[in-house]
């Protein structure tokens, strides 16, 4: 069983990786400024407090860790405004693994990010860029960033989230000829990132992961 940090742990595909990774077996240490409000009890689980964004709470929190989980977000009205959360983040992130000498990082962008931007159907095109365009610029150098490091590195890029439970009816989309967007549980993304941390069936991958289709 690993030993999993989960970045961004207090909500969204974060926590529900987090009951995941423990339904699973793993060790996992949830890491985000509320952590301390996470309702889960588990002797597994430990609660990390810290800022994503300091690189002394990020380096203590690796210590001990195999496997690292990245599924930061931002409140929606944010997305209207210049957004750096997800490459300042990584910024941090990446020399931290590397000094600690962690190989393995999931990192949750979305359907959209990089090369899976040519995938947006014409129908998508425009509201998404208007709605998304900075927050998905920003995951572009995210990505760029972790591309360029050493890293045993997944890109997991869900398309459109919704709530409720997990229903294990999702496609992987591994090949870019396959790529389109679609409605996922956000407990679906999390058994996904679950499921791979353990086979390593994607490294060095990025993969889009829908249960449905959108028109395009």
């Amino acid at each position: 069983m690993a030993h999993i940090l989960v970045i961004g742990a207090s909500q969204g595909i974060g926590l529900e990786t987090v009951k995941a990774a423990l339904a699973a077996g793993h060790r996992v240490r949830a890491f985000a400024r509320s952590a301390g409000r996470i309702e889960l009890s588990d002797p597994d689980l430990e609660r990390f407090p810290g800022d994503a964004l300091s690189a002394t709470d990020v380096g203590a929190a690796l210590e001990g860790i195999d496997v690292v989980v990245q599924a930061l977000g931002v409140p929606f009205r944010d997305l209207f405004g210049p957004v750096r959360l997800f490459s300042d983040a990584t910024n941090v992130l990446v020399p931290a693994i590397e000094q600690a000498g962690v190989r393995r990082l999931i990192a949750v962008t979305g359907f959209g990010t990089g090369d899976s931007r040519a995938a947006i159907g014409p129908l998508q095109r425009l509201p998404f860029r208007l709605v998304f365009g900075r927050a998905y610029d920003d995951k572009d150098a995210q990505e760029m960033r972790i591309r360029r490091s050493g890293l045993d590195w997944t890109f997991v890029r869900p398309g459109v989230l919704t709530g409720g439970p997990a229903t294990g009816r999702y496609q992987v989309l591994d090949r870019p000829s396959s790529w389109t967007n679609g409605l996922i549980a956000r407990a679906d993304v999390a058994r996904f990132i679950v499921r791979d941390l353990e086979s390593r069936d994607h490294v060095g991958r990025p993969v889009v992961l829908i249960s449905h289709a959108l028109p395009l």
